[in-house]
């Protein structure tokens, strides 16, 4: 295998990925999807995927704020 198939072949989960995968459990929990046992386990990954995605959002806007109050070259 050469290496730009390694490249290609790689795991990559984005931001994205995770927002989906939060908007999947909302669905899902709201249809009734889970067992009552399984809530527990559930809503543990649900909070830490949305303290994950607040965290980015929060860090991204720093950042913005940042370059938006750095002085621009001459």
């Amino acid at each position: 295998m050469s290496e730009q198939q390694a490249q290609e072949q790689s795991p990559e989960l984005t931001v994205q990925d995770l927002t989906a995968m939060k908007s999947i459990i909302d669905v899902a929990s709201s249809r009734g999807a889970f067992k009552p046992n399984e809530m527990a386990t559930v809503g543990t990954v649900y909070n830490k995927l949305e303290v994950f995605l607040t965290a980015v959002a929060e860090s991204q806007q720093t950042q913005a704020e940042t370059a938006e109050d750095a002085p621009q070259g001459e």
